[in-house]
Order: structure tokens, then C-alpha cells, then sequence
């Protein structure tokens, strides 16, 4: 297991992140997504302790905050010290019936955060997001009441989620000029079936510095080696019944056929290839793998000791690069002899 600096801070994280939103059981939406009850969560979160995790994300959303109670358990439950594992959590959410049980303004996130820490049983969190992009709170609203929460100690570093470039890069420059505290990550969605990110983010990443925090790596299941052109809607399988995130198929499945052979060479299976192509871009910070069983999380693990080679991932590059978009195009035709010797006159 490798290890990460989160954005420009000194917090380092693993490569890899638990993630918890399988984590309990409720209606709804998570009827098909979570399940996972507290003696598998704690075997879960024991195995990735063991492999090197010290990360792990959580909602308050997820099964309508129970995931945020199981976890808690389950770090009670093992005896994990309170200073060995990096905590994060999300608001946004709906959390009631209320008109203002919703959102990032300052006072939905001063009853969030509250509820997150009681849930959690803790006096602080190590990273707080903002789950969504709030088309109604100005951000610098939200920026304000996050920059509290520091002051306050209950939020040690700040993050977003599914949030436009622009929105990031505005949000930067207002913490610079007010001094409040900065976003330090992006989580968002990446996979190899889903490389949209590269056009405008992860340039902004670059250039900002802040750490990527990558969901839903294996584009919801797409790429866990159950699904092919021939059989799309495996019995017992999330995607089957919640079809999310929006995927090219015909893409994916001209991915999968070059994931097979190279699983295969190596004696792996294609969800490890596929998180082990993402471990190797540079800008990624931290992959949040999350499972319903052992043997998937085991799976996800085995991607830190998987090393691809130079030519699997030109192959594995080349048959999921993104299609040409402006300006993304004519930038770099309009450079490309920006260092060249300078004419004659």
C-alpha cells in the first residue's frame, strides 16, 4: 500500500480508501446498493486495515446515516485509535422533511455536522465535503460555514464532490482572497469507462494541486468482469437494477476486451486491472473501493500489488481515450510550436 499527501496538506492517505456506503440496510435507493451488516463490516474494515488502508469514506446520505453508525461500530468494535484512521464524510443530502434539510448553506451544514458526529462518535472530522454542487447557496456561503467548522475543530480539512471546474477554481479564489479555508479534494466519478474528468478537472487538479478522491472506479459494477455484450444484466448485480453512472456500453465492452487478456496474463481479475490503471495516473489521490462481499474487497486490494506494464497501459489508454472536443483540441494544435527556433523575418 501506497501513500498520498491529501492535496497540498500534510494528511497522508492510502491509495486505496474503504468506502461505506454498502455499509447497513435501508429502503429506497440503497435497497440495492447497501446490505452489508455490522459482523461483515467489521471483517471488511479489518481486512482493509491490515492491508494498509488508513482512510475511509463515508455520508451522511448513505442508507439514511446508518452507514455512518455502522462504521463507528465497527471502529469501536476492532479497538482502532481515533489518531489511525483518517475519517471522511459528506453533506448535502436530504436529511429530513424540511425545506432546509437540504443543501450547503451555513445552516443546513451547522445541523449536519452535528449529526455526522454524534453518528460517528467522534469530536472531529478529518475531511468534510460538500457532496454536491448547490445551484442555490452561494459558494461563498458554503466556503464561510466550512471555514467555521475549522475555526471550531470539528472539520480539519474541506473537500467537494461533483462539482464543475469553474466552480472549484471560483471557490479557490474566494478562500484566497477572504482567507478561509481552501478545498483540498475533489471526490468524483473516474473510471476507465468514464475518463470525462481528464478534459477540464484534472488539468485544474494539476494546477491547483488539489488531491482526487475517485468514485465508483469500477463504473458501478461495469467493470467487475460479470458484464459483456452477451450477458448485460447479470442476476444479482447492482447495475442490473440501478443503472448508474451513465456509461457508453458499446465503449465499455471494447474496453473489457482488451481488460480480459491482460487480467488473464497476469492471473487477476478484470475489477483489479481496472482499479490498477487508475493507481497508475498521477493525479489520483485516493481510490474509494467499496464491496458487499470479502471476495470483492479482496479483489480491490490485490490492485496495489499489480503492476501493469508500459505497453498494457498504452493498450488500455488507447482503447478508452476520449473522443476529440473543443477546445481541447485546437489548444494544443495552436502550441505545438510554441518552443520551436524563432523564424526569420
Amino acid at each position: 500500500m501506497r501513500y498520498n499527501t491529501l492535496g497540498r496538506t500534510g494528511l497522508l492517505v492510502s491509495e486505496l480508501s474503504l468506502g461505506t456506503m454498502t455499509f447497513s440496510a435501508s429502503d429506497g435507493i440503497w435497497k440495492s446498493i447497501a446490505g452489508v451488516e455490522q459482523k461483515l463490516a467489521d471483517q471488511m474494515l479489518r481486512l482493509s486495515l491490515d492491508a494498509g488502508i488508513n482512510f475511509v469514506d463515508t455520508a451522511d446520505v448513505y442508507s439514511n446515516g446508518e452507514s455512518e453508525k455502522v462504521l463507528a461500530q465497527s471502529i469501536a468494535n476492532l479497538g482502532v485509535a481515533r489518531k489511525d484512521i483518517v475519517i471522511a464524510t459528506k453533506a448535502y443530502g436530504r436529511t429530513g422533511p424540511g425545506r432546509n434539510d437540504i443543501g450547503a448553506s451555513r445552516g443546513h451544514l451547522m445541523q449536519a455536522i452535528e449529526a455526522s458526529l454524534e453518528r460517528l462518535r467522534t469530536d472531529y472530522i478529518d475531511l468534510y465535503q460538500i457532496h454536491a454542487s448547490d445551484s442555490i447557496t452561494p459558494i461563498e456561503e458554503t466556503l464561510g460555514a466550512l471555514d467555521t467548522l475549522v475555526e471550531q475543530g470539528k472539520v480539519r480539512y474541506i473537500g467537494c464532490s461533483n462539482w464543475y471546474a469553474w466552480q472549484i477554481m471560483k471557490a479557490n479564489g474566494i478562500s484566497a482572497a477572504r482567507n478561509l479555508a481552501r478545498l483540498d479534494t475533489l471526490q468524483a466519478y473516474y473510471s476507465i469507462a468514464g475518463r470525462d474528468l481528464e478534459r477540464e478537472i484534472v488539468p485544474l487538479l494539476k494546477d491547483q494541486g488539489t488531491g482526487l478522491l475517485v468514485w465508483s472506479p469500477l463504473a458501478g459494477g461495469l467493470l467487475s468482469g460479470k458484464y459483456s455484450r452477451e450477458n448485460q444484466k447479470p442476476e444479482d448485480s447492482r447495475r442490473s437494477t440501478f443503472d448508474f453512472p451513465i456509461t457508453d456500453k458499446e465503449r465499455a465492452w471494447r474496453i473489457l476486451d482488451v481488460l480480459r487478456p491482460i487480467s488473464e496474463a497476469h492471473a487477476t481479475s478484470v475489477a483489479t486491472v481496472a482499479l490498477a490503471w487508475i493507481l497508475s495516473k498521477p493525479f489520483v489521490t485516493s481510490i474509494i473501493i467499496g464491496a458487499k462481499r470479502e471476495d470483492q474487497l479482496q479483489q480491490n486490494l490485490a490492485a496495489t500489488e499489480l503492476r501493469l506494464t508500459a505497453d498494457e497501459i498504452r493498450q488500455l489508454d488507447e482503447v478508452s481515450t476520449l473522443p476529440p472536443e473543443y477546445p481541447g483540441w485546437m489548444i494544443p494544435f495552436q502550441n505545438i510550436n510554441r518552443l520551436a527556433d524563432v523564424p526569420r523575418i
